[in-house]
């Protein structure tokens, strides 16, 4: 077996008084560590070849119960360690790993904690976009305990639904509002599970399910797409970007507003963007064609290589830049909305719009659907078909004559 426990005496540790503390000695794929029992005896009152303490030992009133709790403790973590090796999870740990799911090192009570951990985690290897997401449930959560701590098992079922309750009471909060912020309380809560914070049989998603409803037609009609582009602006004013960040991201495959951002004039290779999605780090090569050069073209006069393309970002820190994304992306939410009555559109404009409209526009062209999901940076067709799910009535209209005739 390639980990293995064993009560041991550690005689490289001698303390003051001249005794040595006995340990389970811990063994993992040819590394060793120690598990400390709280107990110290003389050196020679311990039988080595027995791994028990001799019955000349007279610092206890009962060395029978003393042997039996030392037996019962490396009992216990035996038991951990072949519970871990049934879940096929044991030979995944480094030693230092398995010490601390044994003995519970670094655990955290609380649900918070643990969780702002992770936030730290995320933000040192600089994924700020996810260390947003998990800050901004934690915060919500503590408005919903009133600030109250909230331990690791006490996150159960009853708890989901009572925060789903507290979610809905708001006048503005929407059920699809709530599955956002449960799919980021599951993604934490699956993170304790891996880390032996929590057991896995303790799950509160096993019972509770993630609600959510169809939303509205994200996409608007090619003439709409005209529009927007056709429209005549003043270059002194701001909404001249939103409209050409809208025009960028459609032609750019629906592009995020958080990837656009951070594009970069050195992303324009021979004709072509190449850059690596943020979110699913999916690399791009997306050629440039006439109407994406003139928008490229517009932004990038005596720019450098490490430039962005896009006037977004303004910082320096990777931090604040995602900062400056972010506050970017309300402006620019509040500016389509203005730029729709400008141009006489009925239908609703955010910046999601351009990336379904992309999708939708692409279908009626009769693109493959395994095309358009490459486009996406989908992994699965069925999230392609989300997008999809919608379709114009006018299109179906169409179908339905096809069907009648005979």
């Amino acid at each position: 077996m390639q980990t293995s426990l064993t009560l041991s005496l550690d005689k490289r540790r001698s303390r003051k008084d001249g005794k040595f503390p006995v340990i389970i000695r811990l063994g993992h794929y040819q590394k060793t560590t120690s598990i400390a029992t709280g107990h110290a005896i003389p050196e020679e009152c311990w039988d080595d070849k027995k791994k028990k303490i001799k019955g000349s030992y007279k610092g206890t009133d009962s060395l029978f119960h003393l042997n039996n709790l030392l037996l019962k403790e490396l009992v216990t973590y035996q038991d951990k360690v072949n519970k871990l090796k049934e879940n096929g999870e044991l030979r995944f740990l480094s030693i230092k790993q398995l010490k601390n799911r044994l003995v519970g090192k670094n655990r955290y009570d609380s649900f918070f904690e643990f969780g702002e951990s992770k936030v730290a985690e995320l933000k040192a290897t600089k994924r700020f976009g996810t260390a947003q997401s998990y800050q901004h449930l934690i915060n919500i959560l503590r408005k919903f305990t009133k600030g109250k701590d909230v331990k690791f098992n006490e996150v159960n079922y009853e708890f989901l639904v009572d925060f789903e309750r507290f979610h809905l009471s708001k006048s503005k909060n929407s059920i699809n509002g709530v599955a956002s912020y449960m799919r980021t309380l599951r993604a934490i809560y699956n993170r304790g599970i891996k880390e032996g914070v929590i057991q896995r049989e303790a799950y509160p998603f096993y019972n509770y399910q993630i609600k959510t409803v169809p939303t509205a037609k994200r996409a608007i009609k090619i003439e709409s797409i005209k529009k927007i582009l056709q429209a005549k602006i003043d270059p002194s004013d701001f909404m001249i970007h939103y409209r050409n960040y809208f025009i960028f991201s459609y032609m750019l495959f629906g592009m995020s507003f958080i990837d656009m951002a951070f594009l970069k004039v050195e992303n324009i290779m021979d004709g072509r963007i190449r850059f690596q999605r943020k979110k699913t780090s999916k690399l791009y090569d997306i050629k440039i064609t006439e109407p994406l050069l003139e928008i490229i073209t517009y932004y990038t006069k005596d720019k450098k290589p490490g430039d962005f393309i896009l006037p977004i970002i303004k910082r320096e820190k990777l931090e604040l830049q995602y900062k400056d994304a972010k506050d970017a992306l309300h402006r620019y939410n509040d500016g389509l909305k203005r730029l729709a009555e400008r141009c006489g559109i009925d239908e609703k404009l955010t910046s999601y719009v351009s990336r379904h409209s992309f999708a939708t526009h692409a279908m009626l062209k009769n693109i493959p659907l395994m095309a358009i999901s490459e486009m996406l940076g989908h992994s699965k067709l069925n999230t392609t078909q989300i997008y999809l799910k919608s379709l114009p009535s006018n299109l179906m209209d169409v179908y339905q004559e096809e069907l009648n005739k005979f």
